[in-house]
């Protein structure tokens, strides 16, 4: 693709950002992400590349583009890209309007990476609209890695950070329904796609992620999946590539299914293979009848995989010449 065409496509993505109302970052912080050279060279095959589960992940990766454009780097390509989706109240998994737990509280999770492997997470988070920005602050400007719950909580009104009520009348009307017979019966590919898993490299070969969530449907309150755990919902690796997985958490805990893919990559495997790898781990190790995993991955050099236990995870590839949604191999 030409420079002008490309120009020309982030050019429109910009716009659409501008439209959708992308938080600004302060000049400090792109002076302070700028100055920071990413930790090895890498050869960029495609360029900037985003890989994002689901089929939101087209907007979600719209907008990381249009951030890019406006001077971001991988790690606001990320946020930018979560916000749009916290924020879409016609979603019932993430965010704004995501299906409570079983005592009707909307409760959140999040972590992010960027491209010096440094993390950041909060859990068990109610009421903040944007966790994942909220876990890049607690690793940008903390020394700690995660804050739970109320500790969370109170860092984002020391933040200024908006509470809002994320309980909507369609997720409230489903959880009352759901009271009729309290049966917690997760079915695949519906409450389990109850994550957006965001991966990008910028221009420069920068690699960041992030990982947001409202968790399983009527799950106990209090229960914390694997999307804010380091290692597990996400794991970047600066000089190798990173991954993201989707679906049942307590599967992908158990097996630290986001790690494995990113060392699998680092000993030589493609993005493709790795993910099959790290589905076919909890396949040997667990019934996986009505369990529903899909791993996701990005390589240094732009290439992307994904792979899933069962048929119905997809995902989008975007890059500057164009964006497709992608139906995940399986088994």
């Amino acid at each position: 693709m030409g420079n002008a065409s490309r120009r020309s496509f982030l050019g429109q993505l910009a716009a659409a950002g501008t439209a959708l109302g992308l938080a600004p970052w302060t000049v400090r912080d792109m002076l302070r992400h700028e100055s920071n050279a990413p930790l090895a060279p890498a050869p960029l095959v495609g360029g900037s590349t985003m890989v994002s589960t689901w089929t939101h992940g087209l907007e979600a990766n719209a907008a990381g583009f249009a951030a890019l454009q406006r001077g971001g780097n991988a790690m606001d390509m990320v946020e930018a890209a979560a916000r749009i989706v916290e924020a879409d109240a016609t979603g019932l998994s993430v965010g704004l309007g995501g299906l409570p737990d079983r005592d009707g509280h909307v409760t959140l999770d999040a972590c992010c990476m960027d491209f010096h492997g440094n993390a950041g997470a909060v859990c068990f988070v109610q009421n903040i609209l944007h966790p994942l920005s909220l876990a890049r602050k607690v690793m940008e400007d903390t020394p700690h890695v995660m804050l739970a719950g109320a500790g969370a909580e109170q860092y984002a009104d020391e933040l200024g950070m908006e509470r809002m009520a994320l309980l909507t009348d369609v997720s409230r009307r489903a959880w009352e329904d759901w009271q009729k017979t309290s049966d917690y019966a997760p079915v695949i590919n519906i409450e389990n796609h109850d994550t957006i898993g965001i991966l990008a490299m910028d221009d420069e070969g920068r690699l960041a992620g992030g990982c947001t969530t409202s968790g399983l449907a009527y799950k106990m309150h209090g229960r914390v999946g694997d999307s804010p755990i380091i290692g597990a919902g996400l794991f970047v690796d600066p000089e190798v590539g990173a991954a993201t997985a989707t679906g049942l958490g307590e599967a992908v805990m158990k097996t630290v299914g986001s790690f494995l893919v990113v060392e699998l990559m680092r000993q030589g495997q493609s993005p493709q293979a790795a993910c099959e790898e790290a589905v076919h781990r909890i396949m040997d190790r667990m019934p996986t009848d009505d369990l529903q995993v899909g791993y996701l991955a990005l390589s240094r050099n732009g290439d992307a995989g994904g792979h899933a236990i069962h048929p119905g995870f997809n995902y989008a590839l975007s890059r500057a010449d164009g964006a497709h949604l992608i139906d995940a191999s399986h088994g």
